[in-house]
């Protein structure tokens, strides 16, 4: 079982902060001030460029590829970090238009982050007019999956209201009509259980800044099925996926297997911290996550609906049917949140007016959500966001 006190204390906390947003930035794994303090001088400090061979460097976005790995159920060796998540979409896609010829759609719904839906608008305008993304109510997925699609690219777990596709199903339904998958799991991994390998999913990318912990701006992965990894070709043909980097070659060879996906050099210093992150994660068990999540998103929704009925609940009700984050509408939503952060209970805004809460068990337990609950409570008794410095928007909400 998972010693969710423990791995509370292992994160770096401030007080009197109750912090229910790490669905969009996870907080500091308080050994990684230290680590990275240390890499930068006995590392980066000491060995310099010798620090790529000395200190492993290189090999870092496939160490720590496999540590991700476990926790979304994929095979060894087929999951690389590396980039940003947009730079993943783009690959992943890429890669799965170009194996599945003859096709020119790519099907999403309009429930997938937007940089998803920016990136594959971009790469289809540059492979041309016969290309077309088509958008469609999550609801209608099933309905629009269909021998005339090349590829299906899903969010699995919606960032708005935490609704979950089943990724299984879908997968199976889009296989038997010849269609290829590409999964966002940037609010799946560490949020719930995810197995890439029993669901035949052919290519999933996802973020490590959120539930992973691994810091602001920490690098992205990205998964291709043993199957694919050698047929897919990567279209963002960087130095790093060649199959021999340090050959020079003028024209591009692609590595072997999910090497290929690498594109630049590995962001070291973020990398450092995401693999303190990791050494938490190394001491959860998936099931215990969802288990200990289910129980605190449910105790949410019921005191939230008991304390503020001015709010209406966004996420579906049945907590199989979402991801560890909970969702209210509230027509005054950005100024609520702005309050309610300026009161210690820190979540976040998504327009038009969903204000959202993430639930990490590995920090967050029960107290923390009664605790929230009655500060929510108070700010929507009292009015307290009718004030006119919680209206001005911010640059990020």
């Amino acid at each position: 079982m998972t010693d969710f006190a423990a791995t509370k204390a292992m994160f770096d906390l401030p007080e009197g902060i109750l912090y229910l947003d790490g669905n969009s930035l996870g907080p500091l794994p308080s050994a990684a001030k230290a680590r990275v303090q240390g890499m930068m001088a006995d590392e980066w400090g000491d060995m310099l460029i010798t620090g790529w061979n000395k200190a492993g460097w290189m090999g870092m976005p496939m160490d720590l590829g496999n540590r991700i790995g476990k926790l979304i159920g994929a095979e060894p060796d087929s999951v690389v970090v590396g980039d940003t998540l947009s730079i993943k979409v783009y690959q992943a896609v890429a890669s799965a238009l170009e194996l599945n010829p003859g096709r020119k759609v790519v099907l999403s719904d309009n429930g997938n982050f937007p940089t998803d839906l920016y990136m594959v608008e971009g790469l289809l305008r540059s492979l041309g007019p016969e290309y077309e993304l088509r958008v469609v109510d999550p609801e209608a997925v099933t309905d629009n999956i269909s021998e005339e699609i090349a590829v299906l690219m899903l969010t699995e777990v919606d960032y708005r209201t935490g609704r979950k596709h089943d990724m299984k199903a879908l997968t199976e339904l889009a296989h038997a009509n010849g269609v290829l998958t590409v999964w966002d799991l940037a609010h799946s991994a560490g949020a719930i259980p995810v197995d890439l390998s029993r669901c035949n999913a052919d290519f999933a990318v996802g973020c490590t800044y959120k539930y992973l912990n691994g810091g602001p701006g920490a690098p992205a992965f990205i998964y291709v099925a043993p199957p694919l990894a050698d047929k897919a070709r990567p279209a963002l043909s960087g130095w790093l996926g060649h199959e021999a980097p340090f050959a020079f070659d003028l024209g591009y060879r692609p590595g072997a297997g999910i090497e290929r996906m690498r594109v630049g050099t590995p962001p070291v210093i973020q990398m450092t911290a995401l693999a303190v992150a990791m050494d938490v994660w190394d001491l959860a068990d998936m099931a215990d996550v969802r288990a200990k999540s289910i129980e605190l998103t449910e105790l949410f929704i019921r005191e939230v609906e008991a304390a503020c009925p001015e709010l209406e609940l966004a996420s579906p009700r049945d907590a199989e049917m979402r991801g560890s984050q909970v969702s209210f509408r509230f027509a005054d939503g950005y100024a609520a949140m702005q309050a309610l952060i300026a009161c210690g209970v820190i979540g976040d805004f998504r327009a038009p007016d969903i204000m959202r809460f993430g639930f990490t068990p590995l920090y967050i337990d029960e107290g923390d959500v009664s605790r929230a609950v009655d500060i929510l409570a108070e700010v929507m008794r009292n009015r307290l966001w009718d004030k006119p410095e919680y209206k001005i928007r911010q640059r990020v909400t």
